[in-house]
C-alpha cells in the first residue's frame, strides 16, 4: 500500500507573548519556534499504525512551505515515514488554501496516486479545515 501524508510546519502556539503579533494583525512567525502541526503528527501516526499492520506499506510525506520546513520532513522520516517531499518556492508564499491545495494537488500527482493520502483536520495557524477536503476533490 502506497500512502501519502500531508503536513504543514506551524508556529508554535503554545507560548505567544507580545512579539507574536504584527500591527497589522497578521502572525510574527519569525517570533515563534516552527512545529510538526499537531493534528498533521496525528495523520502521520495512524499511516505508521497502518504499516505496523501491512509491512509492504510505503510513507511520503509532502509539505509546502520554506526551506526550513524540511524540518517536518526529518522529523516524519525520524518517526518511520519512507520519503518526504518539500514543495518549496517563493510564489508560494502568502497562498491562500485554495493555491495550497492545488499546489498539493498537483504534486500528488507528479508523485503518483497512492492509494490513501492522509491529513490532520486543520492547521493549528489558520485553523481552515480546508486544505485536506480541497486537496481530495482536486484529485477525484
Amino acid at each position: 500500500m502506497k500512502i501519502i501524508v500531508l503536513a504543514k510546519q506551524v508556529p508554535d502556539t503554545r507560548n505567544v507573548g507580545k512579539d507574536a503579533m504584527r500591527a497589522d494583525g497578521t502572525v510574527n512567525r519569525a517570533a515563534l519556534p516552527a512545529i510538526f502541526n499537531p493534528e498533521d503528527l496525528n495523520a502521520l501516526e495512524q499511516a505508521l499504525r497502518i504499516k505496523d499492520q501491512f509491512p509492504e506499506t510505503t510513507i511520503s510525506v509532502l509539505t509546502m512551505g520554506p526551506f526550513r520546513a524540511a524540518d517536518v520532513l526529518r522529523e516524519a522520516l525520524y518517526r518511520g515515514a519512507d520519503c518526504g517531499y518539500l514543495l518549496t518556492d517563493r510564489a508560494f508564499a502568502g497562498a491562500d488554501t485554495l493555491a495550497t491545495s492545488y499546489a498539493l494537488a498537483m504534486a500528488i500527482r507528479h508523485i503518483g496516486m497512492p492509494d490513501l493520502i492522509l491529513s490532520g483536520r486543520q492547521a493549528i495557524d489558520g485553523d481552515t479545515a480546508q486544505v485536506g477536503p480541497q486537496v481530495a476533490h482536486k484529485l477525484v
